[in-house]
């Protein structure tokens, strides 16, 4: 498979990057991944908007960051990847210097872009539902950033797979606020409720498009906490991502959601989801 790092084209077994270089020295850098479906790019520009407000908010000069869009596409053409599921990552970091805390000068970024074949998980998650923990979220107060720094995720989502569990759910402060991996909603009293965006959760596309689907849809949403205490009283439970798309959670620390079956508004919305992207 061709991979591309820093305006080459290469074979990801050649692909090098030097030890000295800012991600994997500090973890100084972004990232994001895009979904493909049957070789179309899903919502790129949202995706490039994203990275752009992350290297801003970690000062990262990288004006060229709306060409990679094509460089996505010529790496679907070059790995026969226009047919069936992928992916796109990319991954920015602030470059190659000695190491030392502050900012270097005259540096260049560490551009990298790969595309995948993907395969959804089994079709019985989305129609069974998945299981979840709760995990205290020892992150740092900058999720919005969408950061190669992910050691408190992976922790997190460890724990989870260690007990077959799908994800890992934080919890700050009483609040239910995402998973390790994806943004997380709820059905109260028949409205989506999902933490506001701000610092402590990542600003997820598929977020933004389900809370429009269920808006256009005339299913109510309310941007707002759910309480821990509280999780069990609601009546669905489900995650958001990329990868995730729209994924019913039933069980959590081994406890039924409701009925412990997916719900309607779930089912709705996946069905939603589903038509936007396909």
């Amino acid at each position: 498979m061709l991979v591309y790092l820093n305006g080459e084209l290469i074979p990801s077994d050649q692909a090098r990057v030097p030890v000295d270089d800012r991600g994997f020295l500090f973890a100084d850098g972004v990232y994001e991944v895009a979904r493909v479906y049957d070789g179309r790019i899903f919502k790129m520009p949202e995706h490039l908007r994203r990275m752009a407000h992350g290297l801003a908010a970690i000062r990262i000069d990288f004006p060229e960051i709306g060409g990679l869009a094509q460089v996505g596409e010529r790496l679907l053409d070059e790995n026969g990847l226009r047919s069936g599921g992928a992916t796109i990552y990319i991954q920015v970091t602030r470059g190659v210097a000695p190491r030392k805390h502050a900012f270097p000068a005259g540096v260049r970024p560490t551009v990298f872009l790969a595309a995948r074949a993907y395969q959804d998980a089994p079709a019985a998650s989305w129609e069974e539902g998945v299981a979840a923990i709760r995990y205290p979220d020892i992150r740092w107060a900058r999720c919005d950033i969408k950061s190669v720094a992910l050691l408190a995720n992976v922790l997190a989502n460890q724990a989870a797979h260690e007990v077959d569990a799908f994800e890992a759910l934080f919890v700050r402060d009483g609040v239910v606020i995402e998973g390790s991996h994806s943004n997380l909603a709820a059905v109260i009293d028949g409205t989506v409720v999902t933490y506001p965006r701000s610092n402590y959760i990542l600003p997820g596309i598929t977020r933004e498009i389900v809370l429009q689907l269920a808006r256009d849809a005339a299913i109510p949403v309310r941007e707002g906490p759910i309480y821990d205490h509280e999780l069990f009283r609601v009546q669905e439970l489900f995650l958001l991502g990329t990868t995730t798309e729209v994924m019913p959670v039933v069980r959590v620390d081994g406890q039924p959601i409701a009925n412990g079956r997916p719900g309607p508004v779930t089912k709705r919305l996946i069905e939603l989801y589903r038509q936007a992207t396909r």
